[in-house]
């Protein structure tokens, strides 16, 4: 009986403990200008940090050509604000790779139910709105719409949307819906990925009476006549219509693009091919390579 290979040992990200590095020693890989410096981001993150400390530790590398010192490949920003603030050393967390690319392009803005959400736990646990507001460089009123994000959205709708950039304004359109017509408005902000305000707008502009969260008020939409209204209401129908068709071929529709992707490629790797499309079709060729180039079909 043939031996089981042993599998391949992970390698650790990080070293096994954080360190604390002196400003001094640290090489940033950017710099950070003074117009920066005057950025809202910035200045939340300045203000983050005055009132409730480092929360996340820069990420260093060792620098191979310079013992003892340290490359920084993430916390630019967090480490301007410690200057500015005097400090003179940072709790760090040390890498076993110096590829500042790696993390910065894992960076991901939270989005507003997330941020909501922690809102909420953290008034739970005591902490006032107004130290909240202080962290996020906000006044106290922004917080509070915050808490009240979610009141009057149904949970499906808000399951939908936890994960997406959504203006909190167009929770306020989402609002004016029946719970049935949010998952519906929801859906759709999210195949279209557009989560704009005005989209929000145009999607309750073509909600039916019948769908709104009180079918008794009459729907007005300013800049509209009520013939326009009832005439996005009719496309609207049709659009969701069409929508829920193609939804139901999408499968079987991205399984044969896979496969002729994959054909093509195949096919495209024969030179003789090639050269034959090249003197006697070239408007196949340019389509096939087109589709073969594809970087994903998952979009």
């Amino acid at each position: 009986m043939a031996r089981k290979a042993a599998p391949d040992r992970v390698k650790m990200a990080f070293e096994d403990v954080g360190i604390k590095i002196p400003i001094a020693d640290l090489q940033p890989l950017r710099v950070i200008t003074e117009s920066i410096k005057k950025t809202p981001k910035f200045e939340q993150i300045a203000a983050s940090i005055r009132e409730v400390g480092i929360i996340e530790p820069p990420v260093v590398a060792r620098d191979r050509a310079d013992a003892g010192k340290y490359l920084l490949l993430d916390g630019h920003l967090r480490i301007e604000v410690l200057k500015d603030l005097g400090e003179t050393e940072v709790a760090c967390l040390v890498s076993t790779d110096d590829e500042a690319f790696t993390y910065n392009r894992r960076v991901s803005r939270i989005a507003i139910v997330q941020e909501h959400k922690m809102i909420l736990k953290a008034v739970e646990r005591g902490v006032p709105e107004e130290r909240i507001a202080r962290a996020l460089n906000v006044n106290v009123a922004e917080i509070r719409k915050k808490r009240r994000l979610l009141v009057g959205i149904c949970p499906e709708a808000a399951e939908i949307l936890k994960d997406k950039h959504v203006p909190i304004n167009s929770f306020t359109e989402l609002r004016k819906m029946a719970p049935l017509r949010q998952i519906e408005a929801a859906e759709l902000m999210v195949a279209m990925n557009k989560y704009t305000i005005n989209y929000a707008k145009s999607l309750y502009a073509a909600t039916p009476p019948s769908q709104l969260a009180d079918a008794q008020k009459r729907k007005t939409v300013n800049g509209l006549s009520d013939d326009q209204i009832a005439l996005m209401e009719r496309e609207s129908a049709n659009l969701d219509r069409d929508f829920k068709m193609a939804e139901q071929s999408y499968g079987a529709d991205h399984l044969d693009l896979v496969l002729a992707k994959g054909y093509l490629a195949k096919l495209l790797g024969n030179a003789r091919v090639v050269r034959y499309l090249t003197q006697h079709h070239q408007e196949f060729l340019t389509e096939f390579q087109r589709i073969a180039e594809l970087e994903s079909t998952a979009a």
